[in-house]
C-alpha cells in the first residue's frame, strides 16, 4: 500500500522540527511525524510520501529542498506553489491550485501511483480532491482544528472573511472525503456536527499516540532546571506547568490570571509557562507576539515577578526534562486552551508523573475519562482553574490517584495501535467486501458486558461468527454511535451490519463498502414526531438526586442522567404528571436516560427486523443490564448472558428468556445455538 499524505500548514521537517516556529507550526506535525513512522512499521505499507509546500527565506533553508529521506520508506517532497515564501493558513487558499497542478504532475512521474491520499487540514482537502478529479485517487481526511470552533471562541456569529472561506473549504472536505479521522469523541460527536455536511457514519475516532516511554523515564536536567529557576524567589515550591505555542486559542492568559488572582494558589505554587521558543517578540509570527505581550502585562499587572517563570527557548528533547523538572517538586500540569482538539502534551505530562488540570473542551475529555489523572475545567473561568490546581496540591490522595491514572496513558494512546486500525479502514476503503446476501437470520448483541468484557469469549465469537452464513450482526447500546464504534474496533470485534445506539435513539447501517455507515432517517422521523426535548428538560429540572451527564452523552434524541431507583420512579411521575411523552431507562443502579416515547432498543430492533423482511422466530437478541430490558422481553429468542445485573433473570417480564451458563460473549453463542435447536425441534 502507497499511502500519499498532504500537508501545507507549519514549516515541516523530518526531524529538528522547531514547535512554535510559527503560529502554524504545531502539534499537527508532530501528529504527522508520529502516525508515518507507525504506519512505516507495517510490513504491507510499502511506501509513504509527506508532500508540503516547498518555500525559500528567513526561517531557513531546510524548506526549500525539494526531497528530504525520513526513513527507507518514509520521503518529505516539497512542491513549489505560486508564492516562493511561508504563507500562512489564512494566505494558504491562494496556493491550492498551483500545488495541486504540482502534486499531479509529480504523481504522474512515479512509477506507481498512491493507493490513497491522506489530508490534512481543509486546504490540504481541497488539494486532495483535484487530484481525485484528475486521478482517480480516493482520500482520507483529519481535520486538526476548526474554523467554526475558533468563530465560536471568538463569539463570532458570522465569521469574518478568513474564516468563513476557511469553514466553507472545511464543508467541502466533510462532504468529499472518504472517510474523517477524529481524535476524540468531542472533535467527532461535537465540533464536526456543527458543520452541514457532517455525517456521522463517515467519521471514525482514531485517538492518536504518543513516545512515551521517554516522557516516563523522563529525569530532571539541572541546565533546565537552571532555565527556569532564575526566574524564581523559592524555586523548590510545586511547579504548575503550561506547554504550548503563544497563540490565542491556548488560553495561557486565562491561567496567569487565574494564578494572579489567588493568593492562595500563589502560596502553594509557582507558575512555569514554557510558551514556544523565541529571540525577540516583535519577530514572533502571528498572534504570536501579541499574546506573549498580554502575558507579559498580565504578569505585571498582578506583580507576579519572582513566581512566575517564562523561559525564552527550549528545543524538542528538552521538553521531557521539562515535566520532570515539575514532577520532582510535586506539581501539576494545566491546559486552558479554549478548545484542544486532542492534546498530546496531556498524555506526555501524565506518562511523567504529572496530575491534569485540563479544559473540558475538546479531547482531554475523552484522556481524563480513559485515564482517571486529572480535573477538566471551564477554561474561560480563572476561578474554576485555580480551585482545581488547588484542590490536586491540597489533596495527596487525589494527587496519587491522578499520577496512577496517567500510568496508564501509554497503554490506552498507543501509535502502533493507533496504525493498525487505521490500516484496517485503508485497506477496506480500498478492498471493499462483495455485497451481502439477504440475511436469513438476525443477531443483536449489547456490547459492554455481553459481547465484550472477556478477550477470550470474543476471539471465540469473532471465530464463529465468519462461519454464520445467513446470520446478519447486529449491535444495541447505550453508547453513541462514535465510542461504540471506538470500542468495536479496539477490541477486534466483528463489523457490525446494522448499529442501534443511545440506547436505541439512533441507528447506523454499514455502507456497500464495509468500512462507512449511514443513519436511518426514517427511524429518527419516527421516534422524533412526538419528542419535545426542551419539555423533558423543563419537567426535570430541579429534581433531588437526578444529576445530569457530561456533555458528550447528551443526544438530539437523549437526555441522559445519573440517579438511583428511586429517582428513576420519581423521573417518571414527574413526566406523567407534566403529560411530557418520554421513555425512561434505568441501568447498572445508577444510569438514567430519557428518550422519545417510541424509542428503545426493543422499538429499534423490530424497526431493523422489517427492513430485513424477517419473521420474528429469526430474530436472536443477547443482553445483560437494565438498559436491555427493553430488547429482551420484545423478542422470544432472548438470550442474558451468565454474567448478568440489575437480576434481570428475576424479572416476570423476561421468563422467555435463555439464561446462558457462559458469560460474555461465549453465553450469546450458546443462547443462539439453544433456540436454533429449539427452532430445528419445532419445524
Amino acid at each position: 500500500m502507497f499511502v500519499l499524505h498532504i500537508a501545507l500548514q507549519g514549516c515541516l521537517r523530518g526531524d529538528g522540527v522547531v514547535y512554535g516556529l510559527t503560529a502554524d507550526t504545531g502539534g499537527h506535525i508532530r501528529y504527522l511525524l508520529d502516525l508515518v513512522s507507525a504506519s512505516a512499521q507495517d510490513r504491507d505499507v510499502t511506501r509513504i510520501v509527506v508532500a508540503t509546500r516547498l518555500f525559500s527565506g528567513p526561517l531557513g533553508s531546510a524548506y526549500a529542498v525539494p526531497e528530504e529521506a525520513i526513513t527507507d520508506k518514509v520521503t518529505l517532497v516539497r512542491l513549489a506553489s505560486a508564492s516562493p515564501g511561508y504563507r500562512t493558513k489564512e494566505e494558504m487558499h491562494e496556493e491550492v491550485a498551483s500545488f495541486a497542478e504540482g502534486l499531479v504532475a509529480w504523481i504522474a512521474a512515479q512509477e506507481r501511483a498512491p493507493d490513497l491520499i491522506h489530508a490534512h487540514y481543509a486546504d490540504a482537502a481541497t488539494v486532495a480532491a483535484l487530484v481525485e478529479d484528475r486521478l482517480g485517487i480516493p482520500f482520507v481526511f483529519t481535520a486538526h482544528s476548526l474554523g467554526r470552533v475558533k468563530a465560536a471562541m471568538l463569539g463570532e456569529t458570522i465569521p469574518g472573511p478568513d474564516l468563513g472561506r476557511r469553514i466553507a473549504t472545511e464543508e467541502a472536505a466533510f462532504a468529499r472525503a472518504q472517510l474523517v479521522i477524529a481524535s476524540s469523541r468531542d472533535e467527532a460527536e461535537v465540533q464536526y456536527a456543527g458543520y452541514g455536511a457532517y455525517d456521522p457514519g463517515r467519521v471514525r475516532i482514531l485517538p492518536p499516540g504518543s513516545d512515551l516511554a521517554r516522557f516516563a523515564a523522563a529525569m530532571p536536567l539541572p541546565r533546565i532546571d537552571a532555565a527556569i529557576d532564575r526566574f524564581l524567589h523559592d524555586p523548590g515550591k510545586p511547579a504548575l506547568l503550561a506547554l504550548a505555542r503563544p497563540v490565542a486559542r491556548k488560553n495561557l492568559a486565562a491561567l496567569v490570571r487565574a494564578y494572579g488572582e489567588s493568593p492562595a494558589l500563589q502560596e502553594a505554587a509557582n507558575l512555569v509557562i514554557i510558551a514556544g521558543t523565541r529571540q525577540d517578540i516583535d519577530t514572533l509570527d502571528g498572534d504570536m507576539a501579541a499574546t506573549m505581550r498580554d502575558l507579559l502585562v498580565q504578569i505585571d499587572r498582578y506583580d507576579l515577578y519572582g513566581r512566575v517563570a517564562y523561559p525564552k527557548t527550549h528545543c524538542p528533547d528538552d521538553v521531557p526534562a521539562i515535566y520532570a523538572h515539575a514532577r520532582a517538586r510535586g506539581g501539576l500540569f494545566v491546559n486552558p486552551a479554549l478548545n484542544e482538539p486532542f492534546g498530546l502534551t496531556l498524555l506526555e505530562a501524565s506518562a511523567a508523573g504529572l496530575p491534569l488540570v485540563a479544559t473540558d473542551s475538546g479531547g482531554p475529555n475523552d484522556i481524563v475519562e480513559t485515564c482517571g489523572n486529572g480535573l477538566l475545567v471551564d477554561p474561560r473561568d480563572p476561578d474554576a482553574i485555580a480551585t482545581a490546581c488547588l484542590r490536586i496540591l491540597g489533596d495527596p490522595a487525589l494527587y496519587a490517584r491522578c499520577v496512577a491514572g496517567g500510568a496508564r496513558a501509554a497503554a490506552a494512546y498507543d501509535w502502533d495501535r493507533h496504525a493498525a486500525r487505521y490500516h484496517v479502514l485503508l485497506r477496506a476503503l480500498l478492498a471493499p467486501q462483495p455485497p451481502t446476501p439477504a440475511p436469513r437470520q438476525l443477531l443483536v448483541c449489547d456490547i459492554d458486558n455481553t459481547l465484550i468484557g472477556c478477550a477470550a469469549a470474543l476471539g471465540i465469537f469473532r471465530r464463529w461468527r465468519s462461519r454464520q452464513a445467513g446470520l446478519a450482526f447486529g449491535v444495541a447500546t447505550g453508547r453513541s454511535f462514535h465510542s461504540a464504534m471506538a470500542v468495536l474496533e479496539q477490541q477486534d470485534s466483528p463489523r457490525p451490519q446494522v448499529m442501534i445506539t443511545s440506547v436505541g435513539s439512533e441507528i447506523f447501517h454499514l455502507d456497500a463498502n464495509g468500512v462507512t455507515y449511514t443513519a436511518d432517517a426514517a427511524w429518527r422521523r419516527v421516534i422524533a414526531a412526538d419528542w419535545d426535548r426542551q419539555a423533558v428538560h423543563d419537567a426535570l429540572d430541579g429534581l433531588t438526586g437526578l444529576v445530569r451527564q457530561g456533555p458528550l452523552e447528551q443526544r438530539t434524541l437523549k437526555l441522559s442522567f445519573f440517579g438511583d431507583a428511586a429517582v428513576a420512579r420519581r423521573v417518571r411521575a414527574r413526566l406523567d404528571e407534566a403529560r411530557v411523552p418520554a421513555r425512561v431507562i434505568h441501568s447498572h443502579g445508577r444510569y438514567l436516560d430519557v428518550l422519545p416515547a417510541g424509542a428503545s432498543k426493543g422499538t429499534a430492533v423490530d424497526h431493523v427486523r422489517a427492513l430485513y423482511a424477517l419473521p420474528e422466530r429469526a430474530v436472536f437478541v443477547a443482553g445483560d443490564s437494565g438498559n436491555d430490558i427493553e430488547m429482551l422481553r420484545a423478542r422470544v429468542q432472548a438470550i442474558i448472558v451468565a454474567n448478568y445485573s440489575d437480576d434481570l433473570a428475576s424479572n416476570a417480564t423476561l421468563k422467555h428468556s435463555y439464561v446462558a451458563r457462559r458469560t460474555h460473549a461465549r453465553g450469546v453463542i450458546e443462547g443462539v445455538s439453544y433456540f436454533r435447536r429449539m427452532l430445528a425441534h419445532v419445524g
